[in-house]
């Protein structure tokens, strides 16, 4: 199962997932900790892993590399973070995607275009995303817009997804 609607759909599933993550974030997290960013990292990629899993057929699979990759791309966030401040998220982001993009390719049993998609996917999907990192500055949790930030994320999402799972004519 490949596509542009398995794409759009798991765009639209981790869009609320993050959507919702940012509501957290704002509503009941009031001192950013290490330990809560592995979190999010961990659950939001773990669903993000369970999508690539079950359009290959293998949903735990999925979930589980998809957790792994991003409990590796939030640490990697922590490390680099202290040397190039907030940029590190982009920088993470992308590093997410070449993971996911490995992850697709194991997931399905071949390493053919795993390469090429994961660059793209990085690069496509990291610009969106920064282009979308605005939506938490100036931070103000009485003020966050859900719906603006529900359609950032879906398109931060979107193109990752597409570079994965459009097939190749």
């Amino acid at each position: 199962m490949t596509g542009i609607g398995p794409a759009v759909a798991g765009s639209l599933a981790l869009a609320a997932l993050s959507t919702l993550a940012d509501f957290i974030w704002a509503t009941w997290i009031t001192e950013h900790q290490t330990v809560y960013g592995l979190i999010h990292g961990t659950v939001l990629f773990l669903a993000l892993g369970l999508v690539l899993g079950v359009v290959a057929g293998r949903p735990v699979h999925g979930a589980i590399g998809g957790a792994a990759v991003g409990v590796l791309g939030a640490a990697a966030f922590y490390v680099i973070s202290p040397f190039i401040g907030f940029s590190a998220m982009v920088v993470a982001w992308l590093g997410i995607w070449l993971g996911l993009a490995a992850l697709y390719g194991w997931l399905h049993g071949t390493v053919r275009g795993v390469a090429a998609r994961g660059v793209v996917a990085a690069l496509a999907s990291g610009l969106a995303f920064y282009l979308i990192s605005g939506i938490w500055r100036p931070f103000n949790p009485q003020g966050l817009d859900y719906a603006v930030h529900f359609g950032a994320w879906t398109v931060a999402f979107l193109p990752g997804f597409a570079a994965l799972m459009l097939a190749r004519r």
